[in-house]
């Protein structure tokens, strides 16, 4: 072989060499493609799987952020909804002593017209200043006060709260006070009434039997009176029997009187009309009343369950009372019998006013003791009678004065 001939073998053996080596080069690359595909199709699977797990877990927590949300929206309202419906008063006072709760009921015992949320408790609460002592105490001291009984302002419907105050939590923002308050009106005049008829108990018991008794001696020494005749007697002494009957009588009507009192009432319960008991009573003192006394009727009346006699007897006193105050300071008598029906406390009460002097106030709670009286012919038992048949009826009686100056005898029934 020539030379020629071995240079273009070797040519040929070294352009089959690089064929081959860019033929395992374009395999080499070919692979990585593959592989480098293969690889980017695994990772997009992951990435996908990843992402629909967390868009799960994601969609997880919203659902219970959600509940949790309407269970806290749910339970704010039913908390709204309890202390919207308490019948007592809820108030809230935060340390700084401004008010951050204060329920209906709550501003219904103590009559305010709007909300005080955020006004300090001792301006929210002025109408009520023995309730700001209450709560004040317990700011200061961080001592709990439970079941203490205030009295509030006599010109409002609730004279009686029962208060409990207490601190709040520590962990409770902002910390405070809670008191929680009732009208224990009722309840308090309810044992003022229990106690008075067992005072009238007990005197009944004590004194009817001596009454008795001196009504029977009483009647003999009446009795000797009518059997001596006046004109037996020298004249000089027949103004002394006359004396002695006219004594013995006033004093035989005393006893009678206060037997009366002291004696259990037996009542004969039916509905009755009070202002038709009261104009009836006013017809029938027509004639016994000073001349020129005028009986007035005004507002409205209502159906009690009462015995009508006793009922009677009630405003048969109670005018004569107010004529005969009338007449002692030289006025004619004009009285008022009043009415007003409260159908929400379902009570009616009536007035009986006057145009006389008054009864002053350090006598008010007097009038109703047996035998006080301020008049000098009085036997002190008729406004004493009126109490008793009144709490007999399961009602409240009071003295206040009247609008033009004189007694008005307030008195407070049940409906029907």
């Amino acid at each position: 072989m020539t030379q020629a001939g071995y240079a273009l073998l070797g040519l040929t053996a070294l352009t089959a060499m690089l064929v081959g080596v860019l033929t395992f080069a374009l395999l080499r690359i070919a692979a990585g493609a593959r592989d480098a595909r293969r690889h980017l199709r695994d990772n997009s699977a992951d990435a996908l799987m990843m992402s629909a797990a967390l868009q799960e877990a994601v969609s997880k927590l919203k659902a219970q952020e959600q509940a949790m949300s309407a269970r806290a929206d749910a339970s704010d309202h039913l908390r709204g909804q309890i202390a919207d419906s308490l019948t007592a008063g809820l108030l809230v006072v935060d340390t700084g002593g401004c008010v951050q709760v204060l329920n209906p009921a709550g501003r219904r015992l103590l009559e305010l017209d709007s909300e005080p949320l955020g006004m300090r408790f001792r301006d929210a609460l002025a109408v009520a200043p023995s309730l700001v002592a209450v709560i004040d105490q317990c700011l200061k001291t961080g001592q709990p006060i439970v079941r203490r009984s205030v009295e509030m302002s006599q010109d409002m419907k609730a004279t009686h709260l029962g208060v409990t105050v207490s601190p709040l939590a520590e962990a409770a923002d902002p910390p405070g006070v809670i008191c929680l308050f009732a009208d224990l009106t009722d309840v308090v005049e309810l044992e003022e009434q229990l106690r008075v008829k067992e005072t009238l108990a007990r005197l009944g018991e004590l004194t009817a039997g001596i009454a008795h008794e001196f009504r029977n001696g009483l009647a003999t020494i009446h009795g000797y009176s009518r059997l001596l005749d006046p004109q037996a007697v020298p004249a000089q002494y027949r103004p002394y029997i006359e004396g002695i009957r006219q004594e013995a009588e006033a004093l035989g009507q005393v006893v009678t009187n206060f037997l009366n009192f002291a004696r259990p009432e037996q009542l004969s319960l039916a509905s009755v009309d009070l202002g038709r008991i009261a104009q009836r009573a006013a017809d029938d003192l027509h004639h016994e009343l000073p001349s020129g006394t005028t009986i007035n009727m005004a507002g409205d009346f209502a159906n009690i369950e009462g015995d009508e006699i006793l009922l009677r007897k009630v405003f048969g006193n109670l005018l004569r009372n107010a004529a005969e105050a009338c007449e002692a300071v030289g006025r004619t008598p004009a009285i008022v019998i009043e009415g007003r029906v409260d159908r929400a406390h379902r009570t009616c009460r009536v007035s009986v006013e006057d145009n006389g002097p008054g009864i002053p106030a350090g006598q008010r709670e007097k009038v109703f003791h047996p035998f006080f009286t301020s008049r000098s012919r009085g036997t002190g038992l008729g406004l004493a009678i009126v109490q008793k048949i009144v709490l007999t009826h399961q009602g409240r009686v009071a003295i206040n004065t009247a609008r033009g100056g004189g007694a008005a005898v307030e008195m407070t029934f049940r409906l029907a």
